[in-house]
This record gives structure tokens, sequence and C-alpha cells, in this order.
């Protein structure tokens, strides 16, 4: 350019105001001009700006007129647009992260008597939050999360339960996916999302399309900030059983509907990522997630649950050639002896596969931790809404329902769920003992477990006496609606069929399925059963229950006895969650050719003692707690066998006494 041109446009320039455009350095957003004696910030800024910085730029103020032009578009940009944040806004807002950071803070330290452990932190993926949260990442100690990361990992280094650590260990060996796997996960485990879509009167649903109301950050926060709304979407309609009126919860789907319940605690994650090391993928393994809150006839009528779940393994058959193994934790082992059941039997609604379909497509059950013969926690809950020492089958969703809630809440939330039902005790005297005695009554004691709820003191007849496992459900019945007595029994029961005779006819009876003592396993001899199990962790086998004096003050007429000098709660042996007499069944099984087992299937029982590492929160590789012995490695070395084809190497253990304890059981014929 010639040197006259060159000049006579810098003069141009020159005479043109300075208009500076600074950039927001987040989202590359154009914040307003700023001249030396003002600065103003739009509602995208993030930080600070130093006018000191335009000064060595030698910037010009603007005039008078652009300035009111410049308001007068921003203000008509904030007409049409969106509103400017406020700065108060941004408080609060900062104010409700910090609360559920907190919370989730306190669950982590309340998991556990210890210290936090580091897996918990190496576990924090910030990337899988919300979206809410990522205005806070800035503000969190991310080098000292990624310190502690890393020491973790060098922990991991020595003790080789890093992920993937079993599986590729196995693959050396020469393990490789030999049956497609079907894992059927426990009660509260399976995410639930919101599929409703239009607004109610008591609160919007569209804002929460395909959010996870149970099993994720979303859970936390809906109970924090809009807790009616959050009990009108999850609760069910106490008559039909089903959605209620303008609502519409549906369980997650895929992999990843039970791998975590929320970000970092995990549940199922170590099992997928040892079965994708020895050449597992989503075409030969399959997680049966399911709406736990629904009676299992509804899982059918309404989802078509079995009906899916039977299409799924003919079709692993028809296209992989192999049969399937299922993998059953906590309630889901109930569910697929119910599905066994439900599959072969004749009629509508029911699956049509004929007495050997079992046989013919089933390879192996693994029952995990199951609750086969109910857990002692189930009624507390039913009957009292407690908690904290009670169903806690997943310590995040516990601490969230008793942060939020009461307990006659609580009471009547579960009420509702006729799944949760399911898991009530099964068997009676039978198994859970007498006002005398107990089959697992153990050392020198005053009262036997037997005495399934003790009255501190006689307040009426509600408390006059000591109640059996048996007298308690009929307890629960009267205290309860007379909605949830008509939901159970119709869907379950809970006695002892003593004959051949009485579990041959239950074949057809679905109430009768959900309960191994009156419905038999499916006449299978080609079936293999394992049976893995944890125990030495302390785990609640009776109670010590108040009645209230005052009935106007609470909604509830009887409590968990606190105070006193004593604990309430009154421990026995199991895996903190289940019973351990729950797990007798498996060795009634074992017994052979019985009317619970007509075609003999191979029974392999191993047990496994709670030794949980110091400071990891989950327990590390050799707890047996119900939920965390999902990531225990010997668990997931057994596992990875039998999808190998190599369960036979199995053999059974036993660390308790239940083997001598199974044959005081009397089942009748």
């Amino acid at each position: 350019m010639p040197p006259r041109r060159r000049k006579a446009k810098k003069q141009a320039q020159a005479d043109e105001p300075d208009s500076a455009v600074i950039t927001d350095p987040i989202g590359a957003v154009p914040i307003e001009e700023v001249d030396d004696s003002e600065i103003k910030l739009s509602s995208d800024s993030s930080g600070p700006i130093n006018p000191k910085s335009n000064k060595k730029r030698g910037k010009k103020s603007k005039s008078k007129s652009q300035k009111e032009d410049s308001k007068a578009k921003n203000s008509q940009e904030g007409a049409e647009g969106k509103p400017k944040r406020k700065l108060g806004q941004s408080r609060r807002l900062t104010f409700f992260l910090g609360a559920l950071i907190g919370i989730a803070l306190a669950w982590y330290f309340a998991a556990s008597q210890q210290f936090v452990s580091l897996d918990a932190l190496s576990d924090l993926n910030l990337d899988s939050l919300p979206k809410f949260m990522e205005d806070m990442r800035d503000m969190l100690p991310i080098g000292m999360l990624k310190e502690a990361s890393d020491i973790q990992k060098q922990e991991q280094a020595k003790s080789g339960s890093e992920p993937f650590a079993v599986g590729k260990a196995m693959f050396k060996e020469g393990m490789r996916a030999q049956f497609p796997v079907v894992m059927v996960p426990g009660v509260i485990s399976t995410g639930l999302e919101s599929w409703s879509v239009m607004d109610t009167k008591e609160c919007g649903c569209e804002t929460y399309f395909r959010r996870r109301l149970w099993g994720s950050w979303s859970m936390l926060r809906s109970m924090l900030l809009d807790k009616n709304c959050w009990l009108k979407h999850i609760t069910l309609d106490p008559n039909t059983g089903l959605d209620p009126p303008g609502y519409k919860i549906r369980a997650a789907e895929g992999l990843d509907a039970a791998d975590f319940f929320i970000t970092g605690y995990w549940i199922w994650n170590k099992i997928l990522e040892n079965l994708a090391a020895i050449s597992y993928d989503p075409n030969s393994m399959y997680s049966a997630a399911y709406d736990w809150r629904l009676s299992y006839m509804d899982l059918e009528r309404r989802d078509g649950y079995f009906s899916k779940l039977k299409l799924i393994v003919e079709d692993n058959k028809r296209r992989l050639g192999r049969k399937t193994v299922f993998l059953g934790h906590s309630m889901g082992s109930q569910v697929f002896f119910f599905f066994a059941k439900w599959v072969e039997a004749s009629g509508e609604h029911y699956g049509n596969g004929g007495p050997t379909w079992v046989n013919d497509h089933i390879e192996s059950f693994v029952n995990i931790a199951g609750t086969m013969l109910g857990t002692p926690k189930a009624i507390v809950a039913l009957l009292s809404g407690e908690m904290k020492d009670t169903v806690q089958l997943n310590a995040l969703a516990v601490y969230g329902l008793e942060k939020f809630f009461s307990r006659s809440e609580r009471a009547y939330l579960l009420r509702t769920f006729p799944g949760v039902a399911s898991m009530l005790p099964k068997g009676g005297d039978a198994i859970w003992g007498n006002v005398e005695s107990a089959p697992d009554d153990h050392g020198p004691r005053n009262v036997s477990y037997g005495n399934f709820i003790q009255f501190r003191d006689t307040v009426s007849t509600l408390s006059s006496k000591n109640l059996t496992v048996a007298d308690s459900l009929e307890y629960l019945y009267s205290q309860a609606p007379e909605w949830f007595k008509s939901r159970v029994t119709e869907n379950y029961s809970h006695g002892l069929a003593r004959t051949r005779k009485e579990v041959e006819a239950n074949n057809q009876d679905y109430t009768k399925w959900v309960n191994p003592l009156e419905a038999a396993l499916p006449n299978a001899p080609d079936l293999k059963i394992y049976c893995f199990y944890g125990v030495g962790k302390p785990t609640e086998r009776a109670y010590v229950y108040q009645e209230e004096k005052d009935k106007n003050l609470v909604k509830l007429n009887v409590t968990i006895a606190g105070g006193g000098g004593y604990d309430p709660v009154i421990m026995g042996e199991g895996d903190g969650t289940i019973s351990l007499i729950t797990h007798s069944i498996c060795h009634k099984w074992k017994e052979g050719s019985s009317k619970l087992n007509p075609g003999g299937s191979k029974i392999t029982i191993v047990e496994m003692l709670h030794e949980p590492e110091r400071f990891d929160v989950r327990g590390g590789e050799k707890t047996a707690d119900h939920v965390d012995i999902l990531g225990r490695s010997e668990l997931n070395e057994m596992v990875l066998k039998i999808a190998a084809g190599k369960g036979d190497e199995i053999q059974d253990r036993y660390v308790s006494e239940l083997s001598e304890i199974s044959k005081k059981i009397d089942l009748g014929e």
C-alpha cells in the first residue's frame, strides 16, 4: 500500500470512536464495551475485568450518545430474550449447590465410622454430574482430589483391586466369554426416571421428563428443593398399585440402569468391568432392570417385563447357541425365582414355556445375597418407617429419605410399593422361631430371637405381648391401611407348604411364586445353582418397640424404643442387611431331590466372611456387606468362572453354623 494511503487510513481509524470488545473467557460470549471510567459486565461474565489493561491499549471512552444507544439496545434485548441473571440469584444457586455437595460429602462420611476412603474420591467423576454442577467445578479443590486419586491408584496397584484387575488376570489364564449373562438387580438399585409430560395441579412434570428421580443427583436435588413434587412422582397409587393419575415413572434401561446408584457409588459396575475384560459386551450380557416398586405380576401386566426377559433368553439360545447364566442380587434373586415359575406356567399373562423351558434355556442361577426368605428389616420399615438401622440397602438413598421425610411419610411411601412387601419374612415360626426359641438362637440369651418384636412397656392391648415374626405380620396389617393388606395378600404368600402335594398345587398360583417354601424349584436336573452370601457382619434380627402414649402427637402408634440405656435393635448373624437364617433355603435345596428341588439341581454354597479394609468406605476386596459384596474380588472371580463355563471348579465353603442350623428346621414331608 502506498505511504499516502496508509497515512489516510490511520487517520480515519483515529477519528473513529473506540469500541473494544471483551470476550467471556469460558463461553466466548461478547461482553459490553469498556472505558476507563465505567466497567460493565454482561450476564454471561465469569469474573472481574481490569480496566488498566484497556488504558495500555490506548482505548478511548464512548460518546454519551453511544452509551445511551447501547443501553437502549441492551434493554430491548433483555425484554425480548432471556432476563439478566442477578447477583442474588447466583448466590442462592451457590447456596443450594453447596447444600447438595454437603449432602454428598455427608454420605461419604456417614457410610463409615472411619475416614472418607480415597476410593470414594477417585470414583467421583465431576464430568458426569448434572449440568447444574458445572459452574461449581472451579470452586472445588480439584488439586486435592487429583492428589487423592493418584495416591489411591498407587494403593490399588499394590493390592490389585484397580478396575478390570480380576478380569484381566483371568483373561491371561485363558478365561473367555462362554455363556450369555443376564443380571437382575436388587431392590432400589435400578434407576427410575419420569416419563410424564403433562403438568398437574400439584406440580410440573415437563421439567422432570426423563430425569432420574431415583438413583441420581436429580433425586437428591428434588428431595431438597421440591419434596412434595418428588413424592407425587415416586409414590404409587395405593388402590391400584400402579402410577397415580398424571404421573408416569419407568425403570431406566441398559447396562447403566444399575451400574451406579449415583456418581461414585457403584453397584454392578465392578462385575460389568470384569466381564468385559474376558470379552463380554452388550451383545452377550444384559441388565434386566425393573421397577422394583411394583408387585411381580404388575411388572408383567404393565411393562411386559417377564415376556421381554423370556424373549431375550430365547434369542441368546438361537443367536449364540448357548444357555443363559442368571445373576440375581438381593431382591433380584426373588425376581428370578418368580420368573422361573412364571415362564413354565400356562395361561393368560404367563410364559407358557412348558415344563422343560428352564432346563433347556438356563445354564446357571447365581444367587448373590438373595432375600429368598425375606428380611426382618422389611417389617419394621413398613410398620414404623424406621430406616437408619433397618433397610440400608443403599446408604445414600436411606440418607436422603431420613433427611427430608418423617417416619410416617416414609412408612406411607414404602407401603405404596408392593415390591418392597415381597421381602417380608417367609416361613413363620419354622424359620424365624416362636416365643421360646429360634433355630438360630446362639449362646446364653435371656430372650429368644423368636420374640421378634418385644415391647418395653405395656400401654394397651397393642403392646400387651411380645410378637413372633408371624404375629408381627398380622400386627403390621392391623396398623396399616386396609389397602395395604389387600395389596400384599393378593400378590404374596408367607407360609410353608408341608407336603409335596401342596407344593405341586402351587405351580399355578402366582402368589406362591415368591416363596420358595411354598413353590419348588423348576424340575431342571441340568440347572446349576450357586448361593454366594456374606457372614460375620452384625445384622438386625429382633427389635424392642414402644407404644406411643399420646396418639394425637404422632401418626404412628408404635416406634422402635429409644433411650433406656440399651440398644433397641437386637443383632444377629448376617451381611448387615439380610439375616443369615434367610439363606437356609439353599441348604434345604441341597438335600437333594426333595419337594422343593424335584429335579435335583446341583447346589453349590460359598459363605464369605466379612473382612472389610479399615480405610475403605466400601469395604475393599474382602467385604461381605450386602451391597458391597458385588465388588468383592473373590465374588467376581467366581462369577467369571461360571460365565466362562468353569463353575465346576467352585467348591462348597462354610464359615458359619448355618449348615447345622438348617438341620433343625422342620419343613414337613
